[in-house]
């Protein structure tokens, strides 16, 4: 949903698949980014946006007066001490949701619909977890599968990929300051974490279908 702000352009809400709210979407905010700018709402480029996690900056990727993409500056991840579960060890990494970032020889191979469920749904996350399972591919290059708390197997997670970056970086396995690419089934992401764990994440935007609800 989207509705005005007293505190940003617009404030943005997202719901689940099971009905809980998300505190953030990093692939929605992009299309909230994109529809406001396209059917008129506003005519800035660069915009403010409230979510449950605070605010974030968009800046938007216009071309011939539509959305193409946007970069959005999504905070400073916060990154916890490797947790050896039962299901898996993993990294726990905050960007405003919580994450699990679980690095694997082979994301094709691993079974997120049963290793997934039981990673969020773990004492160690009293309020669930959304769990990333991340094969690193080459410098900077990273194959990324997800599981979403309260939503299960997804084909993409902009927060998810911002986590598993941070989570790579932090570990050396990636380098700060650059352009990591995230593979995702639905596509890839561009994530740059810098030297303080400060997270742009860049990615596309496009409309797929409109219609009408009552409510």
């Amino acid at each position: 949903y989207i509705s005005p702000s007293e505190t940003a352009d617009f404030r943005m809400r997202i719901f689940n698949a099971d009905g809980s709210e998300a505190k953030m979407c990093g692939n929605g905010i992009r299309c909230v980014g994109k529809y406001v700018y396209d059917k008129g709402y506003t005519y800035k480029t660069s915009l403010t946006i409230e979510t449950l996690s605070g605010i974030k900056t968009l800046v938007l990727n216009v071309e011939n007066g539509r959305v193409t993409g946007a970069s959005v500056g999504m905070g400073r991840g916060i990154v916890g001490d490797e947790l050896d579960l039962d299901a898996a060890t993993g990294i726990p990494v905050s960007v405003g949701n919580p994450h699990f970032v679980v690095f694997t020889d082979d994301a094709e191979k691993v079974p997120v619909g049963t290793v997934g469920p039981l990673i969020e749904k773990n004492d160690a996350f009293p309020d669930g977890v959304n769990v990333e399972f991340v094969e690193v591919l080459g410098e900077n290059r990273l194959r990324m599968r997800v599981w979403e708390r309260g939503s299960g197997i997804t084909l993409a997670c902009g927060t998810g990929a911002c986590a598993a970056s941070v989570a790579a970086v932090s570990r050396g396995i990636c380098r700060a300051g650059e352009p990591i690419t995230v593979v995702l089934d639905g596509g890839e992401l561009e994530i740059t974490v810098s030297f303080d764990l400060s997270i742009t994440m860049k990615g596309p935007a496009e409309t797929v279908y409109e219609g009408e609800a009552e409510i």
